[in-house]
């Protein structure tokens, strides 16, 4: 018998206990960067709505809200309650649940999002199960875009804070440079995998996923709006320098060699 697979507990405690989520894309810049990219790489790739959107580990449906917003009929899937919970709110469906066995049933959706699941499947077995159940559940021909967290993107963000002068952050990085791990148990994040430009899209590739494409979210900019903003304590989600990084973000997205800048990454592809 296959036993169904369970989301290690320290990432159910972090989202419900320790960080708020709802929040992270809303109130700094960074984040805000990376919404405003995520939305303009999805909708150039999405259909016309209203598509019928599975949107997987959705989280409290900052993505979900925007997409129903547009038309489309969204159903969230999650692993943490709180999320569920935070997502009814958005207008579409919810439940809890996980990215590797689905419920949802073959061939029945025209996208299948996970804009976070492989963030936290460190074993390329659980991603690989994870894209195959997407695989699955997406209409032939239908759209499939997977979100991760780039492999540099600790080492910026902690030069950009000024932690990483601090010796636990900087070991964990260097860590995390080499493996692409961060394990579970370290502190500042939980357990995450940070993948390469490369890798994300043999991942894609070997799901039986065609026409990959991987773009950089935030772009090269990124960490100097966040240290900017971290640092003199102005709010800069709406500024020239805001402005800039955007614009950065865009005229890079076309140059391989600048994907590694970017906190995140989101591949898109076809089934």
């Amino acid at each position: 018998m296959t036993l169904s697979p369970q989301v290690a507990p320290e990432i159910i405690e972090f989202y419900t206990e320790t960080f708020d989520e709802s929040a992270r894309l809303t109130t700094t810049a960074d984040g805000g960067l990376e919404l405003v990219r995520t939305q303009e790489i999805l909708r150039a790739a999405l259909p016309a709505a209203p598509a019928d959107v599975l949107d997987v580990g959705g989280g409290p449906g900052v993505h979900a809200a925007w997409l129903v917003a547009d038309g489309h009929r969204v159903h969230l899937v999650d692993p943490v309650a709180r999320h569920v919970e935070q997502a009814a709110a958005t207008g579409c469906t919810a439940e809890t649940g996980d990215a590797r066995e689905l419920r949802a049933e073959t061939d029945s959706y025209d996208v299948v999002l996970l804009l976070g699941p492989l963030y936290h499947l460190l074993e390329r077995a659980d991603r690989d199960r994870a894209l195959a159940e997407a695989r699955r559940v997406v209409k032939p021909g239908g759209l499939v875009a997977a979100a991760a967290i780039g492999r540099y993107a600790s080492l910026f963000e902690h030069t950009a804070t000024t932690f990483l002068t601090r010796e636990p952050v900087r070991e964990a990085v260097a860590d995390i440079l080499v493996t692409g791990r961060h394990e579970p148990g370290r502190k500042g994040f939980t357990a995450a995998y940070f993948h390469t430009a490369e890798g994300l899209a043999e991942e894609m590739a070997a799901a039986g996923l065609h026409d990959v494409a991987v773009h950089g979210i935030e772009g090269p900019a990124w960490s100097l709006l966040k240290a900017a903003e971290q640092h003199t304590g102005t709010p800069l989600l709406d500024s020239p320098m805001f402005q800039a990084a955007l614009t950065a973000a865009r005229l890079a997205d076309p140059y391989p060699d600048l994907l590694a800048a970017s906190s995140h990454m989101l591949a898109t592809a076809t089934a």
